[in-house]
């Protein structure tokens, strides 16, 4: 049973969303506070390292340092690839949300991916409590961004969410307020950035980095090679493989949804097989109703409608489907008496 006392009335609860590629903070009765790229840059001096910069300072010495400094992606596929890291980010970004109460140690829920193993949501877990939290609490992703998209979980028929992160592409199945269906796939946006670096080698014998092949998933990203009168193109330069020089290519959205082809296929296959697997009458549900989408992934120009055309259900995306998470995160914090059962053991 969760207890509470007088140091849970005087600390600010803080709900975090510790994604592969971005950490956003919520702090009770104030809101998302943070949201910065989970990136830390370490420099190694004689056996020690030391933390230079966490979060967008950190990101922008991405493929620009020396020898002395590595930049960090301390998450990889949504679980701690790096502890020491990812506890110092941890511990940074909680010593920015301190207000006047900063002798009191808060409570934190952490997300974690719904195919998480035991070893790695301890992994979490203990790397919270290092990072200066006073108890920690874990909930699977996918739950949490069915209750801040919205979603009618505690009626007595079944919804579906899918969350595309950086790391991992979620889906959790709801119905009468519990869990019916939780799973996981290592496939979302960082390996649509991986697709794209790819293509432009493969197409036009292009070097580009990972910074690089994000920015044109957002500036020119499609999913669908149906334009419709589209013509939105990027340009892009890099290294020439061939001739080892400076080169500048156009691309435009039909080169990346060709290029976005197998990984979109592969989410697609992942959703279909979860529908499969649930009982008649939710599947029912859940094609009646239609599916919610949300990570940063979903924000990928017609996403929705190359899905809903490769699995027969309608897609729908919030407003803000990168704060569905740290939304339905915040939420449960705030009633924890009521959501308890949707809590993860460590």
């Amino acid at each position: 049973m969760l207890r509470f006392g007088v140091g849970s009335v005087l600390s600010e609860d803080i709900a975090i969303d510790l994604g592969t590629a971005n950490t956003l903070v919520h702090v009770a009765g104030r809101g998302v506070i943070i949201d910065e790229p989970s990136v830390v840059a370490i420099r190694s001096r004689g056996g020690v390292r030391d933390v230079l910069a966490v979060g967008h300072k950190a990101k922008m010495m991405v493929g620009r340092t020396p020898e002395s400094i590595e930049t960090i992606r301390p998450m990889r596929d949504g679980v701690i690839a790096d502890f020491v890291a990812t506890e110092e980010m941890l511990r940074q970004f909680i010593k920015r949300t301190k207000s006047m109460l900063e002798f009191v140690r808060p409570r934190i829920l952490i997300c974690v991916p719904a195919g998480a193993t035991p070893v790695e949501r301890r992994a979490v877990y203990e790397t919270a409590l290092s990072a200066g939290a006073r108890k920690v609490f874990l909930i699977e992703e996918p739950v949490a961004a069915a209750l801040g998209a919205g979603l009618p979980v505690d009626e007595p028929k079944g919804s579906m969410v899918v969350d595309i992160g950086g790391g991992t592409t979620d889906i959790a199945v709801l119905s009468l307020g519990g869990v019916v269906q939780a799973r996981s796939l290592r496939c979302a946006g960082n390996a649509m950035d991986e697709a794209i670096v790819r293509y432009v080698r493969r197409k036009h014998q292009l070097l580009i980095g990972e910074a690089n092949a994000e920015r044109i998933k957002i500036e020119a990203g499609s999913a669908s090679r149906d334009l419709n009168g589209e013509a939105a193109e990027i340009f892009i330069r890099g290294r020439d493989l061939r001739q080892a020089m400076a080169k500048t290519v156009v691309l435009g959205p039909h080169d990346i949804a060709e290029a976005l082809e197998d990984t979109i296929e592969e989410i697609a296959e992942f959703i279909q097989r979860a529908i499969e697997d649930l009982p008649p009458e939710i599947s029912t549900d859940v094609c009646e109703r239609g599916i919610s989408l949300s990570g940063g992934g979903s924000n990928l120009s017609k996403l929705d409608v190359e899905l809903e055309r490769r699995i027969g259900i309608p897609c729908i995306i919030p407003e803000k489907p990168q704060n569905c998470v740290i939304e339905g995160s915040a939420a449960v914090l705030a009633n924890l008496k009521e959501r308890e059962h949707l809590l993860i053991k460590p």
